[in-house]
């Protein structure tokens, strides 16, 4: 994934560098890490557009353990291991 499209991440609803199956899984992602958001009917549906029932698994595990691992983390207070940076230049 490029910088460009990293640095976008916070206006992937409009960016045109996501497309439209990035940006309904990363909507996904916002209304299950976003406490006191829930995933809409409608929703689900625009996702399914894009994913399979197997998909639709592994996304919604992906992203559960993602937000598991971070709230774990952060409780016990374990800093960043620094697996990723970016590149300069």
């Amino acid at each position: 994934m490029s910088d460009e499209k990293i640095l976008a991440l916070a206006k992937y609803a409009t960016s045109p560098l996501y497309s439209e199956a990035e940006r309904v899984g990363l909507e996904y992602a916002d209304c299950m890490t976003i406490t006191g958001q829930e995933t809409s009917d409608e929703l689900f549906s625009r996702l399914r557009q894009f994913y399979d029932d197997d998909a639709l698994v592994e996304l919604t595990e992906v992203i559960a353990w993602e937000n598991a691992s971070s709230k774990f983390n952060r409780a016990l207070r374990i800093p960043s291991q620094k697996l990723w940076k970016r590149q300069e230049g």
